[in-house]
């Protein structure tokens, strides 16, 4: 069973209680675009199982078939136990050095981009995780922990976190010394100098006493979350790809091949020192921070919620599937396509080959639907979603209500 999509839906309705207490008692966490990110960038991080990439479970394949091992009961408690605690070990280290260096820091970076810290942006999740990430956990097979027992616990590692992105819960007490709480799970989000890299942990906070890498939430510093080299966008095909667009880059430019080389294992951040200065990528002045929030007309974050809203629905509907490789990959590119096409309307652009662009997505999701959303209540569902959005589009771009504003507006982060 996979655990993770059991509990989306409930995922989906503690983020609407969040954003529902938070108007009762007066203190927000959420904005439309920002969020629209966040929950595009987790749909897309479930579509991409069903390209059934990577090489791990090749690899842990191949180690139970050949090394002989035996494998513990599934059925006795401590193999469970075991697992749970050594899986958070082995995660741990692959949250810290993926902070720590910035070929895994540019799948991970996904997940901290956003300014703002509720539920929705739990869902921030890597596409491109499935790189690297397996090699932290081949311990746990070498030891002969079942591939069951380690996916499973690894759901349970993951449904866990989920709960810590609030800020509406305070500091827990002696919960503070053992697990990974939303009081220090805020640290960890936070670009603030004293909280960076800090807190890495799933479940157990233990690792980061241990280990050298634990922070207190203080009192006196309010964290201010997001990354030191802001995106700037709500684009999910730049949030994916900016760090590694950044190391080519830096590849491209640096002298030597010594230097190239060192780009892949450098520590995050940094950049060959014969790049010219104009070249040198620069970091937040938290002193001056203001979150990215352009304005743009109503019709435009209308238009992002109903986006969002069809991008849920596909992947849900698609999950309900037995998917062909073409088909798994149609919808990968129709979610990405829809991802950057709304997240230009909600950037304040403008221009007819945006237009354009999002018309051609429009009509591709009308094909596809058409042919392979036989079932009666999601072909529906999906129409009438199309319907609307070709219906709204087309509406308030001839009563001229996709305007820009007129600039951007920031607000202090908080």
């Amino acid at each position: 069973m996979d655990l993770i999509r059991v509990a989306v839906p409930f995922f989906l309705l503690a983020i609407a209680a969040e954003l529902l207490w938070g108007w009762w008692v007066g203190r927000n966490t959420y904005r439309l675009n920002d969020s629209f990110s966040s929950l595009m960038l987790g749909i897309l991080s479930q579509a991409q199982k069903f390209l059934r990439l990577g090489v791990g479970g090749v690899v842990y394949a191949w180690i139970g078939s050949s090394v002989g091992l035996d494998y513990w009961r599934v059925d006795a408690w401590t193999t469970w136990f075991v697992a749970f605690v050594l899986y958070d070990l082995c995660y741990y280290w692959l949250h810290r050095i993926s902070h720590e260096r910035q070929l895994l820091w540019a799948a991970h970076v996904a997940h901290h981009q956003s300014e703002e810290y509720n539920l929705s942006t739990a869902l921030r999740q890597t596409s491109t995780g499935f790189l690297f990430g397996w090699i932290f956990y081949i311990p746990l097979f070498v030891l002969g922990l079942p591939p069951e027992v380690v996916v499973s616990v690894g759901a349970v590692n993951l449904i866990y976190q989920f709960w810590v992105h609030t800020r509406h819960v305070p500091e827990l007490g002696w919960l503070e010394y053992v697990f990974i709480t939303p009081s220090n799970h805020r640290v960890h989000h936070a670009q603030n100098d004293c909280y960076v890299d800090k807190n890495y942990g799933g479940v157990f906070i233990v690792w980061d006493r241990l280990f050298g890498t634990y922070q207190p939430e203080l009192a006196d510093t309010p964290c201010i979350y997001g990354i030191r080299g802001p995106l700037l966008s709500w684009s999910p095909l730049r949030a994916l790809t900016h760090i590694y667009v950044d190391m080519l880059n830096d590849i491209r430019q640096a002298a030597s091949w010594g230097e190239r080389c060192q780009v892949l294992i450098a520590k995050t951040g940094w950049q060959p020192g014969s790049i010219p200065e104009a070249a040198r990528r620069q970091k937040n002045d938290l002193s001056q921070f203001h979150v990215y929030d352009p304005a743009v007309a109503s019709a435009r974050r209308v238009y992002g919620g109903l986006q969002i809203l069809g991008a849920t629905l596909l992947l849900l509907w698609a999950q309900l599937q037995v998917l062909n490789g073409t088909q798994a990959w149609l919808i990968f590119v129709m979610l990405l396509w829809t991802g950057v096409a709304t997240a230009w309307w909600l950037e304040g652009r403008a221009g007819a080959p945006i237009l354009l662009f999002d018309l051609a997505r429009l009509a591709s999701l009308a094909v596809f639907t058409w042919v392979h959303a036989a079932d009666a209540l999601w072909g529906a569902l999906l129409g009438l979603w199309w319907i609307s959005s070709v219906a709204f589009l087309m509406t308030s771009v001839a009563a001229r209500k996709w305007q820009w504003n007129g600039g951007e507006t920031s607000r202090v982060g908080s």
